[in-house]
This record gives structure tokens, sequence and C-alpha cells, in this order.
């Protein structure tokens, strides 16, 4: 049977270049979704990357087979996406890319970088003695495909992981904890990692009660969505040097200019960048590809996660 006839919506020509040369039957054409849609029917729409979820309303009207999103996380998405859509996440994308930053924020909180960069900057030299990462607990909330590339990392730094998810199990021969156990889990652990996705169960889930859980000094690193956890709370038990933090997500976000956040040495912000590194756009393409021949040998698409 020959391959369908498809279209496909590229947001970038960055995405565009690494999808390469369009397989046979396939059109490529470019929509970043700011206007009207070229066409009414349009197979595969792909948006564009970290684009609110109101953008979706330009889906109205136009007949789509699956519209492929360049994020892992999909709050909001439901209540935008018109009627008639097949929602697919990109899950195998961004896990390598946020995995790398959360070990790297770890390191760079453990060992005290943000002190000596900010030392350097005024020209003083000043040497001094930080936590290893090694013979630390690290707690990871969250055992998706970020959890699970964040513990094989870990693997090679001496450090204890204890994990979390949703549900209790065994996965690949390790104990996956139930977050029914939290209370105990958390003062348990030196170094705790937020990459749960948010949902109504997630909201706020770092709050004061879970701060006030964990041990004096300890590190809280959120990888996951900026309302998982409670600003103000965060902000509290920073000020009173009680923890220390290094957050990839804020809440608002984008943290504006000034907040008191930005201020505090015991805080590490990254602005939203656990994907956004060079291993993104090849994922992605190669993820796109596979999709679309999915699509045309009439198999149903990896990672659906809405349909309406």
């Amino acid at each position: 049977m020959a391959p369908r006839d498809l279209v496909v919506s590229i947001p970038d020509p960055a995405l565009g270049r690494a999808f390469g040369e369009a397989p046979e039957g396939v059109e490529v054409i470019p929509w970043d979704m700011s206007g009207p849609a070229p066409r009414a029917e349009i197979d595969i729409v792909v948006p564009p990357y970290m684009s609110a979820p109101s953008l979706l309303a330009a889906l109205d009207g136009v007949a789509t087979r699956l519209v492929q999103s360049q994020s892992i996380g999909y709050d909001g998405v439901a209540a935008a996406l018109p009627p008639g859509h097949v929602f697919a996440n990109a899950v195998t994308v961004h896990e390598t890319s946020t995995a790398e930053l959360a070990v790297a924020l770890m390191l760079a909180a453990q060992r005290g970088l943000p002190d000596f960069v900010r030392a350097a900057s005024r020209g003083s030299w000043a040497p001094a003695r930080y936590a290893s990462l090694a013979d630390r607990t690290v707690l990871l909330l969250g055992y998706g495909g970020v959890g699970r590339a964040i513990d094989e990392r870990l693997q090679g730094f001496e450090a204890t992981v204890l994990r979390a998810a949703s549900r209790a199990r065994e996965e690949d021969g390790v104990q996956v904890h139930g977050m029914d156990e939290i209370d105990a889990l958390l003062p348990q652990a030196d170094i705790v990692v937020v990459g749960v996705p948010l949902n109504e169960r997630t909201v706020r889930l770092v709050d004061d009660r879970f701060l006030s859980l964990m041990p004096e000094g300890a590190l809280l690193v959120n990888m996951a969505r900026g309302p998982v956890a409670d600003t103000d709370a965060i902000l509290d038990h920073a000020r009173r040097g009680r923890l220390r933090f290094a957050l990839d997500v804020t809440d608002p976000e984008p943290l504006p200019d000034g907040h008191p956040l930005f201020g505090l040495p015991n805080v590490l912000i990254t602005p939203h960048v656990g994907g956004a590194s060079s291993a993104m756009t090849p994922r992605m393409a190669r993820l796109l590809r596979r999709q679309v021949e999915r699509m045309q040998r009439g198999a149903e698409p990896e990672n659906v996660v809405l349909r309406t």
C-alpha cells in the first residue's frame, strides 16, 4: 500500500532544517500560528515551542489529524484546544536536556558555584568548603521520563536516590514510593528534585508544610512547573536561610524584574530552560518523522494525551 499523502506545518526554520527533506508524499508548510491557517486541512500541526495554550485557538475551523506539541507538559491545553483535535506531547524530546540541567543545578548549588562566581565578579579569591553531591540523599518527586533520566545521571555521583511518583511500584529493579509516603520521605532528603506534572493534585504541592518537613539546609530543585510550588512559602524559607533553592520554573513566569527571589544568595534561578539546548531540535525532528511515518501507514501516533 502506498504511503498516504500528508501536509505538515512547522513553526520555525530551525525545526524545518532538522526535519530535512520531506519523505515521499509529505508536504511541509510553514505556519507559526500567529495568523490564519494557510490550509483548511493540515494533517500534523506543530505549534511553536513554549507557546501559550491560547495560541491553539488558531486551530478553530482547521481540520487536523494530530497536533504535535514541542513540550512535555500540557497544562492548560484541554481548556484551550478547540473540539475535534488529537494532541500529543513531546516525550523523548526534553528528557536529556532537562536531566542535564537538573544535575547541573544540584552540583552548582552543592559546590557553591554561584558564590565563587559572585566573588570572581568582585575580583576576589574566596575559597570555601561546600557540601558534596556524593553521600547525599536525593529524593526524586515524579518518576516519568525526566525523573528516570535524572536518576540515570545520578548513578555516577555516589548519592543515595529515593524515588516517588503518583503510585508505588517497582520499576526496572528499583523501588518507587507513592506520593502518600511523602511526609516520611522529605525528612530523609538532602536534595529534593520536583519533576511532577502540573495538575489539580500537584498545584501548590510544595507549600509551607512540605518545605517545613525538609531538613535544615536542604536544597529544593524545581524542574516541573512554577505553580507546583507556593512562591511565598519558598521566599519565606529562603529569606530565613532555612533552605536552599534552585528553580528552573517560577510562579509567576517570567519572574518580574526586581523580584525578591533574585536577590537571595541561597536561590539559584534559571529562566525555564530545562529543555532548551542543542539536544532539543534534533530529537523533536526525529519524533516528528516517526509521527509522519506512523500516520502514513495508518498507525496510531505516539504520545497522545488529549482528544477533544
